[in-house]
């Protein structure tokens, strides 16, 4: 983070303006400002000034309905040496012309731009991710990867790539800014804040989420945490039973076993589950066909895409892409059931 600005001391301070978009999301966000808030407290120093951002001013919503009083709108923001954009749901339909060009003219003034949660969406529809690495949270990333075939998007808890900083959301935002003070001032001072956050480990960005995610009692199994990577790796072209069984040495009747004792579902249920949800990703989060969706999710027939899909979520494919897009809320509330 570039800093701008000194202390009476000469040590400088960084002023960071957190940019909020309406239905941003309050974990990222919180989970960001306080390791700063900490830096400050523990070293009795201002290493940090942070200023709050939305477009026009006034009051800004978050996905849980809390509202924020920002303190300036992006045209009266003061020096800043870094914008983090916080959005959250929906935030991969949010456009203004007129914040994506302020963003592009802070960003060649050499103001660093990070983004948590769907934010990285905003960065790449203003221009400010060509030539670099990201990533985003991981129910998005189907559908960023579609959009902006162009951009490299990680998969990783965060990704820094010289000025820019984006990181997956929720409590990765946390490890982000650890990572970043760590680099200003230290790595001791970056332990004494998660350990004052009862932060019990500071991640490294490298972690994949799907990794993270996986690393849990219900999916503790080698074995199991195989087939679900390759499952999760073969969506638009599905391998059968006995292929996926090869691919992972495996005998067709042990990964049966496999997954009806930790699953409760055969493997060509819980696959199936994983196609469904990348479909329905792509179609709340892109404006492909449904055509378009039942080809990268592997079916060849859109009539029989649709019929799983309606089997699946009870609804047919294009009725709940309008009822997605019509409640940016629901959105939110994904669907946790495979089986």
């Amino acid at each position: 983070m570039k800093c701008i600005e000194q202390q009476s001391g000469g040590s400088k301070v960084d002023t960071i303006g957190f940019l909020l978009v309406p239905d941003f999301s309050m974990i990222a966000f919180t989970a960001a400002v306080e390791p700063l808030r900490l830096a400050n407290h523990i070293s009795g120093k201002e290493l940090y000034r942070w200023v709050l951002l939305s477009p026009n001013g006034g009051v800004e919503r978050a996905s849980n309905g809390i509202r924020i009083c920002v303190d300036h709108a992006i045209a009266d923001a003061p020096a800043l040496s870094t914008v983090m954009v916080c959005s959250g749901v929906g935030g991969h339909w949010y456009e203004d012309r007129a914040m994506f060009s302020w963003m592009r003219r802070s960003a060649a003034q050499g103001i660093a731009f990070g983004a948590l949660c769907t934010a990285s969406h905003i960065l790449a529809r203003a221009g400010l991710l060509n030539g670099y690495r990201c990533t985003i949270h991981w129910e998005n990333m189907a559908g960023f990867a579609e959009t902006f075939p162009e951009i490299e998007a990680t998969g990783e808890l965060f990704t820094i790539d010289r000025n820019r900083f984006t990181c997956a959301g929720g409590t990765a935002a946390t490890d982000m800014m650890l990572h970043l003070i760590a680099a200003r001032h230290g790595e001791k001072l970056a332990m004494d804040i998660a350990e004052q956050l009862l932060h019990t480990k500071i991640r490294a960005g490298s972690i994949r989420q799907q990794e993270e995610l996986h690393a849990n009692p219900v999916l503790d199994h080698e074995d199991l945490n195989a087939a679900v990577a390759v499952m999760q790796a073969n969506i638009e072209e599905p391998l059968d039973l006995l292929t996926l069984a090869a691919e992972l040495g495996q005998s067709r009747r042990n990964l049966e076993r496999l997954f009806r004792k930790y699953m409760n579902c055969s493997p060509a249920k819980y696959y199936l589950g994983l196609r469904m949800k990348r479909a329905r990703q792509l179609l709340c989060q892109t404006r492909m066909s449904v055509m378009e969706v039942s080809i990268s999710c592997g079916f060849i027939s859109a009539t029989h895409f649709s019929k799983c899909y309606r089997d699946h979520f009870g609804v047919a494919p294009r009725n709940d892409r309008q009822s997605q897009r019509h409640s940016p809320l629901a959105a939110a509330h994904e669907f946790a059931g495979l089986t």
